[in-house]
């Protein structure tokens, strides 16, 4: 019975679909990290762009994911929307070497001949063996990662060998033939079921190799494979545009048009050509031919290289018609609204991209609240009314970004599986709360410096001199933070906690001090109260710092709840000599600047 032979068609399709997913993912995964920095390098050379496409997609063997990355990219302002055009082009001739590596089921190798060793036959178990092998046998960085890029090749070529027996059942009954002679007849069938079976499977490259497979089984003419390739081209782009649209702005929805416009425009040429070429009597040798699996690969190279050769030049054009179709965006509201486009949905599969969109947002972040922090030590000691005003719009600004972040972070979590991609994950969200901390402690202190101009206080030259010592430590620390995120600094990650320890016991002895002062009447009650609120602050600033200090050490540890929990535990048990030192360093140093203020301040009094 043929049900039987459809459900093996249909599981060896199964298998062929996830080996390219599982080899396309892994191959993502190990060098998205450098994608985007690749990619955002393109010059407005067309050529040079078209290369980089084609390149890319022949490495990660995607399409829909070349263009989907260009089309973040674009969003996030790293590539015009012209740079972008040779690299849709290239993608689209890139996806084509997966045709020509299933074109080995044409092998013919005689017994005991090296040739065997290409033949699918033996290259799926070769590679399901090493793969497997470098998964449960070797520990280095990417064994994991370049062993299921092994197995998906394997599983992709089982796959494919399970489509191929299916199909040869029918071959006996001439139903393949005659499935395809229909089409031959009427190649709008032909057509339309080439970009149906592309849209389903949301893959010219598995549409293709079935194609291909069937070649295996039954005779299919050209006139039949070149009009369902190009309704393949068809198909794929439609969801490569929908993929492109979903929660992106207009630039990068026209990255997704523009492959759909271009691929309309490669579909009608190749059929406007193949047909001239047929009536002028030019291909009759080729028209009725039956075709093997490396002439479909064949056939589908040449239409791409062709399509991209003529197009290439008028790309601009097709830009332009995509600009006029989508329309563009509003204007965002907000100081930051354009930063926050590199947090775009269309990065969740390639998580490196979407951490490096994170990781930007976050710098953006974490400079706004020290600014903020270094503008609230100025208006508590001259009071400016324009720069409360600003530090309060920027903390509204670090809200902003706090939300998107951290939604981002939460739709990006499914999508996250490798242990370093983990790691981050785990610094991120915990980073994006306390760089929200830090905004939150200049706003207070900002609100400080106000109540001290309404209320008509004003800090003796002491309490101002212990202000302004805080805020150099602070800055300090700040600098070390600023180091240990944004460079991964693990040195100095190490220095923050000693300068917050210092910071703690400064902010005990300015508070002791403040209170010996109010006993003596040179203070009052109010102007303690408030200058122990900003010290609080402070400390809490300080705090906040320590914890990002932790996150790095903790991300770039292998290890790490013991590397942090070895750490913490050292410096309480005052085991960690690295700590001590560097303690006792900072100690002294603002402790005899302290004792210079004390100096200072009774020369003044005498």
């Amino acid at each position: 019975m043929y049900i039987f032979s459809i459900i093996s068609l249909l599981g060896g399709l199964a298998l062929f679909l996830y080996g390219m997913k599982l080899m396309g993912n892994n191959l993502k995964e190990s060098s998205s990290g450098t994608l985007k920095i690749v990619i955002g390098k393109v010059t407005d050379n067309p050529v040079k762009a078209f290369f980089l496409g084609m390149v890319i997609t022949a490495i990660i063997q995607s399409s829909t994911a070349t263009i989907v990355i260009t089309s973040g990219l674009v969003a996030a302002g790293i590539l015009s929307l012209d740079q972008s055009l040779g690299i849709i082009i290239g993608a689209n001739v890139g996806t084509t070497i997966t045709g020509q590596i299933i074109r080995l089921l044409d092998l013919n190798a005689e017994s005991g001949s090296f040739l065997q060793f290409f033949q699918p036959s033996t290259l799926a178990p070769l590679a399901l063996i090493i793969g497997i092998i470098l998964i449960m046998g070797f520990k280095f960085k990417r064994a994991d990662n370049i062993g299921n890029i092994a197995i998906g090749f394997g599983i992709l070529f089982t796959g494919l060998m399970n489509m191929t027996s299916a199909v040869t059942a029918f071959s006996g009954s001439g139903m393949v033939d005659r499935l395809f002679e229909n089409m031959g007849n009427n190649p709008v069938i032909g057509y339309l079921t080439g970009a149906s079976i592309a849209f389903i499977l949301q893959s010219s490259s598995a549409t293709i190799g079935m194609l291909q497979a069937f070649s295996q089984a039954g005779n299919i003419p050209f006139k039949v494979v070149y009009v369902v390739i190009v309704g393949v081209y068809l198909g794929d782009c439609v969801t490569t545009g929908i993929v492109c649209s979903i929660g992106a702005k207009a630039e990068s929805k026209r990255v997704g048009m523009i492959n759909i416009l271009y691929n309309i425009a490669k579909t009608v040429l190749v059929l406007v050509v193949v047909t001239a070429l047929y009536h002028i009597g030019i291909i009759d040798g080729l028209w009725n031919k039956m075709m093997r699996s490396g002439d479909i690969a064949n056939a589908n190279s040449i239409f791409n290289l062709a399509c991209a050769l003529v197009l290439l030049p008028v790309s601009k054009l097709i830009k332009n018609c995509a600009d006029k179709i989508i329309k563009d965006d509003p204007v965002a509201a907000g100081k930051y609204a354009d930063k926050v486009t590199a947090l775009n949905p269309v990065f969740f599969r390639t998580p490196a991209i979407a951490f490096g969109g994170c990781y930007d947002v976050l710098t953006i972040m974490f400079n706004a609240a020290r600014e903020n922090i270094e503008k609230a030590f100025s208006v508590i000691r001259t009071y400016d009314n324009d720069g409360i005003a600003e530090i309060h719009d920027e903390e509204e600004n670090i809200d902003y970004l706090t939300d998107r972040v951290d939604k981002y972070l939460v739709q990006l979590a499914p999508y996250v599986s490798e242990d370093m991609h983990l790691r981050i994950l785990k610094q991120y969200h915990k980073l994006v709360s306390e760089f929200e901390h830090l905004g939150d402690y200049a706003d207070k202190m900002a609100d400080a410096a106000t109540t001290l101009h309404e209320e008509g206080i004003v800090f003796s030259p002491t309490a101002m001199g212990e202000v302004e010592l805080t805020r150099k430590l602070v800055e300090e620390i700040l600098e070390y933070s600023s180091r240990a995120f944004e460079k991964r600094d693990v040195s100095a990650a190490y220095h923050i906690e000693p300068c917050v320890s210092v910071l703690q016991d400064l902010a005990a002895t300015l508070h002791d001090n403040h209170l010996l002062r109010l006993r003596e009447g040179m203070c009052t009650v109010r102007a303690g109260v408030i200058f122990s609120d900003i010290l609080a602050n402070v400390e809490r600033i300080g705090k906040t710092c320590s914890n990002i200090g932790i996150a790095t050490i903790a991300r770039v540890s292998s290890e790490v709840d013991n590397r942090r929990h070895s750490y913490t535990a050292s410096i309480h048990q005052g085991t960690n000599e690295e700590y001590n030192r560097e303690y006792e360093k900072v100690h002294k140093e603002y402790y005899d600047r302290l004792s210079e203020i004390d100096k200072d301040t009774e020369s003044e009094d005498a």
